[in-house]
């Protein structure tokens, strides 16, 4: 009966060994306290829902990885690039959420019984917060055995 609670510490004890990220959050976006710049990059875990099968839970979960965009006060002379360091923010929080997912698949994760079931969609997003902030949202299906018994 642990299952959730086991869930969500094989992904925090993940990213908390992350190198490139300083804080895991979990549950509501919104209560997490985004104005401060010292907690990021930040990666915000969300479990949206679940599938009880007779052996197997299905969790659908959502991974929100983020950093805040450092804009530069010179003027722009690279029309591409801007003046701002958005294109790394995305590059680095892709790799986070990629890592993840490939441990997850065929990692420590997987042999902890802990499959993924499908595919992976990632989404970019800048400014969707607070602060400047850029960084992608991964959706994907985690399998894990079914802990309940009927006794």
């Amino acid at each position: 009966m642990t299952g959730y609670y086991n869930l969500l510490d094989k992904l925090k004890t993940h990213f908390d060994a992350d190198v490139i990220v300083n804080t895991v959050t979990q549950g509501d976006i919104f209560k997490v306290d985004l104005s401060k710049q010292t907690i990021f990059p930040l990666v915000h875990i969300m479990v949206n829902n679940c599938t009880l099968d007779e052996r197997t839970v299905t969790w659908n979960i959502s991974l929100i990885a983020m950093d805040i965009v450092d804009l530069s006060k010179s003027a722009t002379t690279n029309i591409f690039l801007g003046n701002d360091n958005e294109i790394d923010v995305l590059n680095t929080q892709h790799a986070v959420l990629n890592r993840a997912y490939e441990i997850i698949k065929h990692g420590s994760l997987a042999y902890d019984l802990y499959m993924v079931e499908g595919t992976a969609n990632l989404e970019p997003f800048t400014e969707r917060f607070e602060n400047y902030m850029a960084g992608w949202t991964m959706t994907f299906d985690v399998v894990t055995p079914n802990e309940m018994t009927i006794c």
